[in-house]
């Protein structure tokens, strides 16, 4: 780009015939110009002598164009919209300070090179949380047998079965421990910042770090109240893009979640292990543009050396389509893949003890939240040692995502989404054969249905966002442990509302809202000797702080 584009925009603005329907904009043109020359040489960009030179230039290139037209009696004035004059102002200014960065302007390198490959963002978020619980809760204790009294000795105490979050801790007796009676109120942080870094046309990579700590993996939150003591920063992501071609692209490392998806599957804060390909626009045409999904990621790499090792894989086909200029629809189908995750009855014990690998088929409590169906896996020799429970279900679920945005009143936006997911792993009689359990209880299905209306998101001072969505989470539709975490405090076995907004109060600042009502489908311990009616449900309120950068 040559130097004479800002001479050549000068003569342009000034030549525009001052009509009296057309001075205001003339006008504001012109001065538009005039203070994007000043702010240049205040930041040194354009040195005081450059400047005049440009504005004389263009004065000079005005007076000839009025003078020409004096010879035409037939005056021609094009209308520009608002929103066209509105573009072109910007073009221009970032066209300027592109070749002011180029041609070093100011003094050369003055602004070094990296700074165009290296992009910093982050987010800081203060969130107000009460989570009531009603006095029809089913107390703890209530999930144990015997828990009037002393459950007895012996390992066949302990349920056949449970749903509850033994995650959370567990009592003297190995039994799960937890608060399902007393409100809860506390404030909490969140913060992030990454930095993404073009490596090079084909190369990128990204790294993000994030509060939170290493026991939960669906959540960045920090509570405060540690008597002032510091927070851990963790590596939220760290990961390498590929895009070789324009339309694909390979990820590598712990990566942004790659799949089109709602909160009902996977919890908006979790990240990805592993590799995953993306292709997009693969046959293009201007209102249908398919994409596709792969990715392949370890569970758990430290298994016993006798044990399978657990993984997770995943294939999305789906397409954007514009129905019109105001309708946009987007849909997925999603299969999933949890290999080795399933428990069995594990037989590597005998009268000595556990043999090398004996528990390998634990559904780790440091993964799991509440809702599954666990079974226990240990040998019918164990006599002595707790329980070791793993998933009842096998997990092979089909998800179909679809959203929809209707712009018929731009800029407020009608935002609707829908998400169904079926375990197609789920097997009573597979359940039975492999673990003993005669499930009778239990759902296979979720789904998840919900509206918007206001901005399609809160940028800027003034936007604005309401929303309202019921979820319903079948005990084993989904892995526990993966999904949001907000929505009943995490897990399955789930049903009821969503409510809240957002408004922005600054540009990047706005304040949220957000209302929980979830409560069991099923009850929380399978097993006919305790309590049949069992309660669990619990209200959640959000006031959030947020700020982006």
């Amino acid at each position: 780009m040559k130097k004479a584009l800002l001479p050549l925009a000068l003569a342009s603005l000034c030549a525009l015939p001052a009509h009296a329907n057309d001075a205001s904009s003339v006008d504001a043109l012109r001065q538009t110009t005039m203070n994007l020359i000043d702010a240049l040489v205040d930041t040194g960009v354009l040195t005081r002598e450059k400047a005049d030179e440009l504005i004389k230039a263009a004065e000079a290139k005005a007076a000839k164009t009025a003078a020409k037209a004096k010879k035409d009696s037939t005056v021609r004035v094009q209308y520009v919209p608002e929103s066209v004059k509105a573009e072109i102002r910007e073009q221009l200014k970032q066209e300027v300070l592109a070749q002011a960065r180029t041609e070093g302007w100011a003094a050369p390198n003055a602004i070094p090179e990296w700074t165009e490959r290296i992009k910093i963002e982050g987010d800081i978020r203060v969130r107000y949380q009460e989570d009531s619980v009603p006095t029809g809760n089913t107390a703890i204790g209530a999930y144990a047998p015997g828990a009037a009294g002393n459950p007895g000795a012996g390992n066949q105490d302990y349920p056949l079965a449970t749903r509850f979050p033994a995650g959370v801790g567990m009592d003297a007796f190995g039994f799960p421990a937890g608060n399902t009676s007393e409100d809860v109120d506390r404030l909490r942080l969140r913060a992030r910042l990454g930095i993404l870094a073009r490596i090079n046309d084909t190369v990128s990579a990204g790294v993000r770090l994030a509060t939170g700590n290493v026991s939960d993996r669906v959540s960045t939150n920090q509570t405060l109240g540690n008597n002032f003591n510091k927070y851990t920063f963790l590596v939220d992501r760290a990961y390498i893009k590929f895009d070789p071609v324009e339309w694909a692209s390979f990820s590598g490392g712990r990566i942004p979640n790659p799949w089109f998806a709602t909160d009902l599957v996977w919890d908006e804060d979790l990240n990805f292990d592993g590799v995953a390909v993306n292709l997009r626009n693969v046959t293009p045409t201007q209102s249908l543009r398919p994409f596709a999904t792969v990715g392949w990621f370890p569970l758990r790499a430290d298994s016993p050396p006798s044990a399978q090792r657990q993984w997770f894989a995943g294939a999305q086909i789906g397409a954007e389509y514009d129905l019109s200029t105001n309708t946009r629809l987007r849909f997925g189908l999603a299969k999933y893949h949890y290999s080795n995750l399933e428990a069995r009855t594990d037989t590597r014990y005998d009268v000595a003890g556990p043999l090398q690998g004996y528990g390998g088929y634990e559904y780790s409590s440091a993964l799991r939240a509440k809702g599954n169906t666990l079974v226990r896996t240990n040998s019918p020799l164990d006599t002595t040692e707790d329980p070791i429970y793993g998933l009842a279900a096998k997990f092979e679920p089909w998800v179909l995502t679809a959203t929809a945005d209707l712009a018929h009143f731009d800029p407020v936006h009608v935002l609707l989404s829908a998400e169904f997911a079926k375990n197609t792993g789920f097997n009573r009689a597979d359940i039975l054969r492999r673990t003993g359990l005669n499930l009778v209880d239990g759902k296979d299905t979720a789904y998840h249905v919900r509206v918007t209306v206001g901005m399609p998101s809160v940028r800027l001072a003034e936007d604005w966002q309401v929303f309202l969505a019921y979820k319903y989470i079948g005990s084993d539709a989904l892995i526990d442990g993966f999904t949001d975490s907000d929505f009943g405090l995490g897990g399955t076995n789930l049903k009821g509302f969503v409510l809240g907004g957002s408004y922005g109060l600054y540009r990047d600042t706005a304040l949220g809202l957000r209302w929980y009502s979830a409560r069991n489908i099923h009850s929380m311990t399978y097993d006919p000797t305790l309590i049949a009616d069992q309660r669990y449900e619990v209200d959640t309120l959000m006031v959030d702080m947020n700020v982006r950068f």
